[in-house]
């Protein structure tokens, strides 16, 4: 699964922005308070708005503080997967339940500092595991492979059955690091720059596509 990140779309344009990546698995979408990072992007009104004007579904990731409170706003307004952060929520498992029942599946964002062995057991509550492979709140910034392991360690953890979840990743993805990633185990890569910096987006989607495909193939996931 390819997630283009509409951080580094135009923000102006987001509607053409979705429409140039129809072969988008999700839009990933970065909700950014300016108090858990360093940053101020976007929040539920646009979201709302951005789920009337296109039909891929809308991955939400909430980089903010107090996320049990705002995560199931997100869910009713339409998204297809919500993930909160590990390090800022209150009640992790009472966070998924809420997501859940308002109608998305539930994600739980670590950072690279972050130790996947902490949360395994709360992972079972969860749809989809994001590891972040840069610091969260900006974009642009370059791939930290150490957190690969953490991939790895999830992948056996999903195939040997002792958790059920998507295995996300996000930060640094491009032509150069996307099958690495791939060959540790990633399901859904989320890319920014490497496509919404391409000259053509929907091209750039699919060659990441095929590299990954290549890669799952060749060791047998795919």
């Amino acid at each position: 699964m390819i997630a283009p990140s509409i951080l580094s779309a135009d923000f102006a344009r987001l509607k053409e922005e979705a429409d140039a990546v129809p072969g988008a698995d999700w839009l990933h979408v970065d909700v950014m308070d300016g108090h858990f990072v360093p940053n101020l992007t976007l929040g539920l009104p646009v979201v709302e708005a951005l789920e009337r004007a296109t039909d891929i579904p809308l991955d939400c990731h909430l980089m903010i503080n107090d996320p049990d409170r705002w995560a199931p706003g997100y869910a009713e307004a339409g998204s297809q997967n919500v993930t909160v952060h590990a390090e800022a929520a209150n009640d992790p498992r009472k966070c998924s339940r809420d997501i859940r029942a308002a109608g998305a599946l539930a994600g739980l964002s670590i950072k690279p500092g972050t130790p996947l062995d902490d949360w395994v057991e709360v992972l079972r509550d969860y749809d989809t595991l994001l590891v972040m492979s840069v610091e969260p709140g900006f974009g642009g910034q370059k791939f930290m492979p150490e957190v690969l392991d953490k991939v790895r360690t999830a992948r056996r953890l999903v195939d040997t059955g002792h958790l059920n979840v998507i295995v996300e990743i996000d930060g640094g993805i491009s032509r150069d690091t996307i099958e690495a990633a791939a060959e540790a185990g990633v399901d859904c890569f989320v890319a920014g720059s490497a496509v919404y910096g391409a000259d053509d987006p929907e091209r750039a989607v699919e060659a990441l596509r095929d590299q990954a495909v290549r890669v799952a193939a060749y060791l047998g996931q795919g």
